[in-house]
């Protein structure tokens, strides 16, 4: 490994080292380990892995569409995003009686292709099977009370660091026990399942737990996302960034991504980029473009197969 260390990489050699097998949800088997921390000061540097590229074009158009509370993969799709295109796509077919291709195989990806293009094209079809059920976006913004109401856990979040920067009650859950059974009919119920905010000397940070973490696909993601969304809180509360702290219950690597893991260790790591963010009037005024990344020096790409 390099000189320039990464815990995202220490991590990835301790399962590889000390995890566990384990049998899982999607048959395919992980290598596990339970409890892990990784700690990252955005006020030098932004945590964008530079032993693999990772596109943050996908990070950025996914934390927006949660951000504006949405849970159908229209827009996503619209936006060429299809990180969740595979669990409505098999939900589709369940419900409709038709036979689940082999995951990743040339039919499965040609008949997925089929149904996000007329997810694309078609509002109705969209409306009725590209909905994940009250997942993300609904959770943070529209999470529902007892007597018919909702919260919108991100405006009182914001508000809370504004005008109450010392509470301990800066908390936004995308889990809610009563909404988890609904959550799986056609989605997943959430992986990284609460974060909290922390202010201390004109700086913002961020703890994310996340339940189940995969590590070689979902995780980078997951670092930069909520990176991304501290930068933001931060900026729209007047705030400098602070540390985000990523804390890990479940963390593993699929059996069919060692390999690739492997490769991603050899490699040696580069420092990090840098953000520049141009200010929106909002939270949710914010685009895609501007996220300003600066010196990214990844090496290339490696795929791997998504486990559903």
């Amino acid at each position: 490994m390099s000189e320039i260390a990464t815990p995202y990489e220490d991590l990835l050699s301790k399962i590889l080292a000390e995890g566990n097998r384990k049998t899982d949800r999607t048959g395919v088997g992980t290598i596990s380990l339970f409890g892990a921390q990784m700690r990252y000061d955005l006020n030098k540097s932004f945590p964008l892995l530079t032993t693999k590229k990772v596109f943050t074009r996908l990070i950025l158009e996914e934390l927006l569409w949660m951000l504006a509370g949405d849970s159908n993969i229209e827009r996503l799709v619209k936006n060429n995003v299809h990180i969740w295109d595979e669990w409505p796509f098999r939900h589709y077919l369940m419900e409709n009686g038709l036979p689940i291709p082999e995951p990743n195989s040339e039919d499965w990806n040609q008949q997925m292709r089929e149904f996000t293009d007329r997810v694309a094209s078609d509002h109705e079809f969209a409306v009725r099977w590209g909905e994940l059920g009250p997942v993300y976006g609904f959770q943070w913004r529209h999470w529902p009370t007892t007597d018919g109401g909702e919260v919108d856990q991100i405006a009182k979040a914001l508000d809370q660091i504004k005008h109450s920067p010392d509470s301990r009650r800066i908390i936004v859950s995308a889990w809610n026990a009563a909404d988890i059974d609904e959550m799986a009919k056609a989605g997943l119920p959430p992986c990284h399942a609460l974060f909290q905010f922390y202010v201390a000397d004109g700086k913002l940070s961020c703890q994310l737990y996340q339940r189940s973490c995969d590590m070689f696909l979902g995780v980078p993601f997951n670092i930069a996302s909520y990176a991304f969304l501290t930068y933001m809180m931060a900026q729209q509360a007047g705030l400098e960034p602070g540390e985000f702290v990523w804390t890990g219950g479940d963390c593993h690597i699929y059996l069919n991504h060692v390999d690739q893991v492997k490769e991603q260790l050899s490699r040696e790591a580069r420092p990090y980029p840098t953000l520049k963010l141009n200010k929106a009037k909002d939270l949710y005024s914010y685009s895609a473009d501007d996220f300003v990344i600066e010196g990214y020096d990844p090496w290339p790409a490696i795929k791997a197969p998504i486990a559903v």
